[in-house]
């Protein structure tokens, strides 16, 4: 048995923190890992592992080992990813993050539209409204849809991002239209505790372009844009929310916007990747994807289309 084999065994069973775990997550029996790890500490004829019945912990050299092993794999990742990509070759998996909400919408369309264009790389999707941290999950790339600040990641822009703060139409007859933003102080509000902004709605002066912060409260707090946009649409309060979550409801007079002057416009949506000396060939082909697919949906856009309207 190869060398490479036993190193991926052993940093299997590192991450999964046990051969039981390990097993269930590479489809190997717990035996075959452990003796593919006992193989490895024979050949280098050092203890990596400490086994006990219910843990494991590296050793010293374990901890060394681990180290370069993984740098070494990565570094053998990339090489397959540099010649696969100069065969003009784009294969494998791709680990994707993103919104909950936008697998719901319809910009999660763009996810299936890439997977039914190249059948031969795979997208394992993880919808999370939280955001995750790449490098310690393990993902390839995360959409996010933000006013992105996090400087520790390489990031795209692939569409501008809308926001807008509705109400009902019943909710404004009764409290009145708001003109300014400090006005929406004494209106209740429904808010959305995945929003960075949270219930501090920053706004800006169309005229002076300084920021205006105003803090809103109300009875109603939800995880969930779609959530927030139904408590809307029942007159619970004013909302702040992506323009795509709510699109058709101001089509159809559900609900209206206010403050549409005093909105940032700085947010957009994002594929942002970790740090990385080679970009797999397969994650640059879908961003550049992404990024395409976002432009022919703004042109559908302006003819009145839907992004799913293939006419």
């Amino acid at each position: 048995m190869d060398t490479l084999t036993r190193m991926r065994a052993f940093i299997s069973v590192v991450e999964n923190e046990g051969f039981s775990a390990a097993a269930r997550k590479t489809g190997r029996s717990k035996a075959l890992l452990s003796k593919y790890v006992r193989e490895l500490e024979d050949e280098l004829g050092a203890l990596l592992i400490n086994r006990t019945t219910r843990q494991i912990a590296l050793t010293a050299a374990g901890e060394v080992y681990l180290s370069r092993a993984s740098a070494i794999l990565s570094d053998l990742e990339s090489l397959n990813e540099e010649a696969r990509e100069a065969t003009g070759e784009a294969k494998g998996t791709i680990r994707v993050s993103a919104a909950r909400t936008f697998g719901d919408a319809e910009l999660g369309l763009s996810l299936v539209d890439f997977a039914k264009d190249h059948p031969d790389i795979g997208l394992d999707i993880h919808l999370d409204d939280s955001f995750v941290n790449l490098v310690e999950e393990g993902f390839d790339v995360a959409i996010r849809m933000t006013r992105l600040a996090d400087s520790a990641m390489i990031a795209r822009r692939l569409a501008s991002l809308d926001f807008a703060i509705v109400a009902s139409p019943e909710l404004l007859q009764r409290l009145g239209r708001p003109n300014h933003p400090s006005q929406i102080a004494g209106y209740p509000a429904v808010i959305d505790s995945n929003s960075r902004m949270f219930s501090n709605w920053i706004f800006r002066d169309p005229q002076t372009k300084e920021t205006i912060p105003v803090t809103v409260s109300g009875q109603f707090t939800a995880n969930s844009p779609v959530t927030v946009r139904a408590a809307a649409i029942a007159g619970l309060g004013l909302a702040l929310s992506p323009t795509f979550v709510v699109r058709r409801d101001l089509e159809s007079g559900r609900l209206v916007t206010v403050l549409d002057d005093y909105m940032p416009s700085e947010a957009g949506i994002y594929a942002v990747f970790p740090h990385r000396r080679h970009l797999p060939a397969r994650v640059r082909l879908f961003v550049d994807y992404l990024a395409n697919w976002f432009k022919k949906c703004d042109s559908r856009r302006l003819q009145g289309l839907s992004c799913d309207d293939r006419t």
